[in-house]
């Protein structure tokens, strides 16, 4: 057998050729290699199997983001078969809205009383400016917040699979980087006996890697959703006297900011970033690389584990 030959697989089911560390073939899904975590069942899903079905048009985003909370192997097969319409960006900006409705939450709980001194009706013009006011304050940090959570968290999952697979290597052998890789993965022919062509477009078409990544943080529309209904129920309300003439009183939070439902909030982001999060993300780098989904899934699940401890529980409100 030549060294070129080696270096290859051939599928036994579509002809096509695949590197020889492959996992699956990247025309027809075949799989090439079986791990035993893919056979691990959770909540009545196999969660980490291959998806060996034949794609043929991509889902509609809406339907994706159902997919990634109930079937999400699924769903990162079929994102990754189109990954131009893959909807990390559309969860980072659903995600930004939920951050403006959390504000509307908390500013639920400022009463405001008078203003300069004035009684102020419940159905005051001014109060919707004031309520209008925390939205776009807590939307706006919300999507600058995320922008840089997002990147930076994905870069940091992205270094660990580069650790554990390979990531950025195996992504320039088949998406670009060496002209000789590019030209025999990328752009490879498939067999004239084939019947998979989704795969050509698969192979063809740009990483679009960050896009599919950003789906990994799908939980956080159901965890920033819980969030509101908590901070609805749970926190205190405060009564505020507003006045033109005096410094805002930063005492009118100390109630608010001292309320042990922050320590719920924390764990609850906590336990996503942990275990969830790392899931999707391992399951995205997976498919994107076609590596090995035990070793993806050690990295992310270390990386979340450490992220949560230092961002998470180590604050205060935790202990205090």
């Amino acid at each position: 057998m030549s060294a070129a030959d080696a270096s290859t697989i051939r599928c036994p089911r579509c002809g096509n050729e695949n590197r020889h560390d492959s996992f699956s073939c990247s025309f027809c899904g075949k799989r090439l290699k079986i791990e035993k975590i893919e056979n691990f069942v959770l909540f009545g899903k196999n969660i980490f199997r291959r998806v060996e079905s034949e794609w043929h048009t991509p889902n509609p985003w809406w339907l994706n983001i159902y997919y990634l909370f109930t079937d999400p192997a699924l769903a990162f097969h079929d994102i990754n078969r189109k990954r131009s319409s893959a909807p990390g960006y559309r969860i980072l900006l659903i995600n930004t809205l939920l951050w403006g409705l959390m504000g509307l939450a908390f500013f639920s709980h400022f009463r405001i009383i008078s203003v300069n001194d004035e009684a102020i009706s419940p159905f005051s013009p001014l109060l919707f400016w004031y309520g209008l006011s925390m939205f776009i304050t807590f939307l706006l940090f919300g999507l600058i917040f995320q922008i840089i959570f997002y990147f930076v968290l994905t870069w940091i999952f992205i270094k660990g699979a580069n650790y554990a697979v390979g990531f950025s290597e195996r992504l320039e052998a088949r998406f670009g980087g060496d002209s000789d890789e590019r030209e025999k993965y990328s752009e490879a022919e498939m067999s004239p006996f084939s019947i998979y062509k989704s795969g050509t477009l698969m192979q063809k078409q740009q990483a679009n890697k960050y896009k599919m990544l950003f789906c990994a943080f799908t939980p956080f529309l159901l965890i920033n959703f819980i969030k509101i209904i908590i901070i609805l129920i749970a926190f205190p309300t405060v009564d505020i006297h507003v006045t033109s003439d005096e410094d805002f009183d930063e005492n009118i939070f100390t109630l608010m900011f001292n309320s042990p439902v922050w320590a719920v909030l924390h764990i609850i982001d906590a336990v996503t970033i942990a275990i969830w999060v790392p899931i999707l993300m391992a399951l995205a780098i997976r498919e994107l690389s076609n590596a090995s989904t035990y070793r993806v899934l050690i990295s992310s699940l270390t990386i979340g584990i450490l992220v949560s401890i230092f961002f998470y529980f180590l604050r205060p409100t935790l202990f205090g």
